[in-house]
């Protein structure tokens, strides 16, 4: 049995209400923590990139002078 079979018959509000608050609550945490994780990868490779171009920067500016 397909979920679209089990959920033809529901009101609106189970649909687009409930099952989406239950999903929240029961898997809220792991969400959480995937959206932690990817945020602090990205500032993570930010600060990597910025610190490359810095050094790239200073040694440019040593080997010009």
């Amino acid at each position: 049995m397909a979920v679209r079979e089990l959920l033809t018959g529901l009101p609106w509000w189970v649909k687009w209400i409930a099952v989406p608050v239950i999903a929240v609550v029961v898997f809220g945490g792991l969400i959480m923590s995937v959206v932690a994780f990817v945020i602090g990868v990205l500032f993570k490779l930010l600060i990597f990139v910025a610190l490359v171009g810095g050094l790239i920067y200073v040694v440019r500016k040593f080997m010009s002078s």
